[in-house]
């Protein structure tokens, strides 16, 4: 195992690419090649997001770019976001986008108020270390369904609890910070 040769950073529904807890990871992770992309809803000034094959195309297209840039190879690319951004992240690797790990924030495991409706039939295709970043209070996912649904991941997976966090994690960006920080130098 060897650690990413650059990171593409992805932004929830509700957020751009300016929010804190993607510039700080950015700004823990120097000198490593950081990008934080935003969708196409955002940079068109719209509130909603794309329907997700739109959302999908940019995750590639992004990564593709950064990895350019960076100069290393697409399957060197740490991948991950909040919400909405680290799972088109994730799905973008289930479908095939090449990447050294995944970092899933506040994983949206299903909407709130509807467990039934879950969003993690692509994790059975993740073959790939992944580390999930969530609050033991996110009406997206409870520490049991979100660890009960990723022991379909073949990858490597690890779990960091914010405890009583809810889904923005608000005030808490040097936890998320230290266990990614962490996380990547075990890579």
């Amino acid at each position: 195992m060897s650690a990413p040769g650059a990171v593409l950073w992805a932004p929830g529904a509700g957020s751009a690419s300016t929010h804190h807890t993607l510039t700080a990871l950015e700004e823990a992770l120097a000198p490593l090649p950081c990008h934080r992309m935003d969708f196409p809803y955002r940079l068109e000034g719209r509130k909603f997001p794309d329907r997700e094959p739109k959302l999908l195309a940019a995750v590639r297209d992004a990564a593709a770019g950064l990895a350019v840039e960076a100069g290393v190879e697409p399957a060197e690319l740490m991948l991950g976001g909040r919400s909405m951004g680290g799972r088109m992240c994730s799905l973008a690797v289930a479908d095939g986008l090449p990447a050294r790990a995944l970092v899933l924030i506040s994983y949206p495991l299903h909407r709130p108020g509807k467990p039934e409706k879950r969003r993690d039939a692509h994790f059975g295709r993740l073959e790939l270390p992944c580390l999930f970043v969530s609050g033991t209070r996110d009406s997206f996912g409870t520490p049991d369904e979100l660890e009960g649904a990723t022991a379909a991941i073949p990858g490597p997976v690890r779990h960091v609890w914010i405890e009583r966090g809810r889904h923005e994690l608000d005030r808490v960006d040097d936890q998320i910070v230290a266990a990614v920080r962490d996380w990547v130098a075990q890579l």
